[in-house]
C-alpha cells in the first residue's frame, strides 16, 4: 500500500472528521474508500469500451442483403 500526503484547509479537515466520526471510520478511510470508488469506476468504462470493440471486431456486418446508397439516404 502506497502512503500519500494531502494539502487540506484546517476548517474543512474539522468538518471531515467529524463526519467520518459520525460515519464510524477515518479521514484515512473515507479518502481510500472515495478512491476505489474512482478507480471502480474508471475500470468499469475500461470494460465496456473493450467490450464494444470486440463486439465491433467480431460483428459480420450482416445487413441481410439491404443495400445502401447517397440517394437512398437522403430522400424523403
Amino acid at each position: 500500500m502506497k502512503n500519500i500526503t494531502l494539502a487540506v484547509e484546517e476548517g474543512i479537515l474539522e468538518q471531515v472528521k467529524l463526519a467520518a466520526a459520525e460515519q464510524r471510520t477515518t479521514v484515512n478511510g473515507m479518502v481510500r474508500e472515495f478512491f476505489e470508488a474512482v478507480a471502480a469506476k474508471r475500470r468499469a468504462k475500461d470494460e465496456a469500451r473493450e467490450a464494444l470493440l470486440r463486439l465491433a471486431r467480431e460483428a459480420a456486418g450482416d445487413m441481410g442483403g439491404k443495400q445502401w446508397n447517397r440517394e437512398a439516404l437522403y430522400d424523403r
